[in-house]
């Protein structure tokens, strides 16, 4: 087995030591190879160690300018650190580059999402559901910055989407619980409410809007 996965697949076993010693071995045998260093800066961007994997990926970056990976590698080091103009630059560069993967353009849209410019990030969206169209989790942020956007009609047709692929999604119940209030239908929100909080008992948004929608409806049979 390549050295390299090889310590891709301690790393998934949470053997972070371990991997560590072989990158370091592989740095030191190809030390003007990029991969090493993306791969090593992967493993401290993962422990949090944010201010080293950030040279790891510069170190990658000098030796290959075109090294895709390691400008994501790089923005997502800014992404943690909410510098979102310098992980949106380096997110666009790597796909620029050729880095065509759902997971660039989600965080490059989800940087657009955090300064609150739904409408800038929704390309960038739309782009990783289509790269990745079984990801609930992308999908679902899509539907949150459609819902965002004043887009609704949108937005509910894609948390129906999120509940097709995992039905026990809360968050997307609750926003399709939201929907409903906005289209004055109560009842479909009173269930949408009750099945996030079966599926999240605590999920505090769900008890407020079931509650809220109780009392509107005790009001209405008076």
């Amino acid at each position: 087995m390549d050295r390299n996965q090889e310590a891709i697949n301690l790393m998934k076993e949470q053997k972070y030591e371990e991997a560590a010693e072989i990158f370091n071995k592989v740095i030191d045998e190809n030390p003007k190879d990029p991969l090493g260093y993306i791969n090593f800066g992967n493993l401290l961007l993962h422990v949090n160690d944010l201010e080293r994997a950030q040279r790891f990926f510069e170190k990658a970056i000098e030796l290959d300018e075109h090294a895709a990976t390691a400008y994501y590698g790089l923005g997502n080091v800014y992404y943690e650190e909410s510098v979102y103009p310098k992980a949106q630059e380096n997110f666009q560069k790597a796909i620029d580059i050729g880095l065509v993967e759902a997971d660039v353009y989600f965080m490059l849209g989800m940087t657009f999402y955090h300064e609150e410019h739904f409408k800038l990030a929704l390309p960038y969206l739309l782009r990783a559901t289509e790269l990745d169209p079984d990801d609930e989790e992308v999908l679902f942020q899509y539907g949150l910055t459609l819902a965002q956007s004043d887009h609704i009609k949108d937005a509910k047709t894609v948390f129906e989407n999120v509940l097709k692929l995992e039905d026990q999604h809360s968050d997307a119940h609750y926003n399709l619980g939201v929907i409903a209030i906005y289209d004055e239908n109560l009842s479909d929100a009173l269930v949408h409410f009750e099945k996030a909080l079966e599926i999240q008992p605590e999920h505090t948004l769900a008890a407020n809007g079931k509650s809220q929608i109780e009392e509107l409806l005790n009001n209405t049979d008076m």
